[in-house]
């Protein structure tokens, strides 16, 4: 029979996701993203000015932080300060380098944008929740330039999203709550752009090794999961 999903989803089927736009009052952009049990509130803020090696380029940029917080998970974890984890550090400059494949910096001027993304609950994929919910965040960001009139057009070139696939019993599923996360021998993370081009791939073998054969169906199936994910923030962003 193999692995029996505890939710009861098929394999290749996403987990329930929503995304409430506007969650907080200040930040241009804020969008609470949920995929499954996991949440993750994503906050973009605009700033004038850029770091120093892009000073007088005309050129704009993004960063990003994310945090897990102390409630996220079953044991509460300690609030990282002055010292990040290399996970923490790992994931933030994941989301960074996935976003600014969304944007021309050289319509956005000499502006920093900055994502911010809590993990408000986890089960799983926060990483691939936080890129996926804070593209949207991110165009609404966006759009509130446009109304100021401090840009002519906007800079948004393209969707990015980003979702997981693990090797269970030598079966693959798509979007990977916690059970199944602890169980899969092989785990991946992906993300891509709505043209279903590739920005990073992130798989390691936790037991075991796998196929390149394997791999190329991980990637069909991560398509798949994007296809969808990145629909389902056009309808966001539309309502």
């Amino acid at each position: 029979m193999g692995w029996q999903r505890p939710d009861g989803r098929q394999w290749d089927e996403l987990r329930s996701h929503s995304f409430q736009r506007q969650f907080t009052q200040f930040a241009p952009g804020s969008v609470l993203a949920r995929c499954g049990q996991t949440q993750v509130l994503c906050n973009v803020s605009i700033r004038e000015g850029v770091p120093r090696f892009l000073e007088g380029t005309g050129r704009g940029w993004l960063t990003a932080e994310y945090r897990m917080l102390p409630g996220a998970t079953p044991q509460r974890q300690e609030r990282e300060w002055l010292k990040l984890s290399g996970r923490t550090q790992e994931i933030q400059r994941l989301i960074g380098r996935s976003l600014r494949a969304a944007l021309d910096f050289s319509i956005l001027g000499e502006r920093t944008l900055i994502v911010d993304a809590d993990v408000l609950q986890a089960d799983a994929g926060t990483r691939t929740t936080a890129i996926t919910g804070s593209f949207i965040a991110l165009a609404d960001a966006i759009a509130t330039l446009l109304e100021k009139n401090l840009l002519q057009r906007s800079p948004l070139i393209q969707h990015i999203a980003a979702v997981s696939i693990g090797l269970i019993e030598d079966q693959l599923y798509l979007d990977l709550n916690y059970p199944e996360d602890v169980a899969a021998s092989v785990d991946f993370n992906v993300v891509m752009t709505e043209s279903l081009e590739l920005l990073e791939v992130q798989g390691t073998a936790e037991d075991g090794s796998f196929s390149r054969a394997q791999l190329l169906d991980i990637l069909d199936l991560a398509e798949k999961g994007i296809k969808d994910l990145i629909l389902a923030q056009k309808v966001a962003l539309e309502s």
